[in-house]
């Protein structure tokens, strides 16, 4: 079927799914025979919170940990045939865990929850180049990123690092790509040494195109760590949303924002952007809903917020 004869039929975004209200969360689409749902899970700025934070934590007592987030997406997936799971960076640095195992049971416990794709977060930097070369084997997914070059860096043509992927989701065509914060001032030359800042817009703007008009994506993800937005004129997710061309959702991290529902922003070309953050920590799960049909044009929803926000 070509490209032009899927339309999206609904794009909803929802945060903060507690374990208590994993189950029903998506009412049943009618049986039609030509529409399908996929549901896209995010996360961003785990900072190795491997365990809850602790019961008399002033605000988020017994909330975060990878054991929660699993079982959510358990009873989700067990809803639905086509569910994306993807991480906008910061999988590092926090906790205990991190300063003695260097980022690698994250990775291994993101591969056992059946992450899809990644970005590199300015913290993932941390312990430098060679402690990613280390452990990034232990990531059964790919980190995505257009915007840093790494090819006079141990990490050149690394198999688990590209610039953009694509899957497919029952009959939709997913395109996957990420970009990352400008390093400097965040992470220590050492620790980056050889790794380029590329122009952002440019390359995004380059992939998008590529994923959306070569590639005949239906739909075009970037995971971004630059940030949700800032006073001044730091490079942000709401820039590039509207200094893109091809892009339809961005899901964002670095400034830990809880954004209850996406962010809208038009384009160059005067179509929405749905920029998306899930704070930090694993206390929220993002969910994107969408609904997509043959037939149906594009109509957008968000009204089952309240219903899962509900403790």
């Amino acid at each position: 079927m070509r490209r032009k004869d899927f339309l999206l039929q609904s794009l909803m975004a929802v945060g903060a799914l507690p374990l208590a209200k994993a189950e029903k969360l998506f009412p049943a689409f009618n049986d039609r025979d030509d529409a399908e749902r996929l549901i896209i899970l995010y996360t961003n700025d785990q900072h190795s919170r491997i365990d809850p934070f602790p019961d008399d934590h002033p605000t988020y007592a017994g909330k975060g940990g990878f054991a929660q987030r699993a079982a959510v997406i358990e009873e989700i997936r067990k809803q639905n045939k086509q569910v994306l799971l993807l991480d906008a960076g910061d999988i590092f640095q926090g906790t205990p865990y991190f300063n003695f195992f260097h980022g690698k049971p994250e990775l291994q416990l993101m591969t056992a929850m059946k992450y899809d794709a990644s970005t590199f977060g300015n913290h993932d930097f941390d312990l430098g180049i060679e402690n990613l070369v280390e452990v990034l084997p232990h990531a059964g997914f790919h980190f995505l990123n257009c915007n840093y070059d790494f090819s006079d860096t141990p990490l050149h043509a690394h198999q688990k690092i590209k610039r953009y992927t694509t899957l497919k989701m029952g009959r939709m065509k997913i395109g996957l790509t990420g970009v990352g914060i400008n390093l400097d001032g965040l992470v220590p030359g050492v620790n980056r040494k050889g790794l380029r800042f590329l122009d952002t817009v440019a390359e995004l703007n380059k992939i998008a195109s590529i994923l959306k008009n070569e590639l005949h994506c239906h739909l075009v993800i970037c995971l971004s760590h630059l940030g949700y937005k800032y006073k001044n004129r730091q490079l942000s997710d709401e820039i590039i949303a509207r200094e893109s061309e091809h892009l339809d959702v961005i899901i964002g991290g670095h400034t830990h924002t809880f954004l209850e529902q996406a962010s809208i922003f038009e384009n160059k070309k005067g179509r929405p952007v749905y920029v998306c953050q899930a704070g930090w920590a694993g206390i929220w799960l993002g969910v994107l809903e969408i609904l997509y049909s043959p037939y149906k044009k594009i109509t957008i929803f968000a009204n089952l917020q309240r219903e899962i926000l509900s403790q």
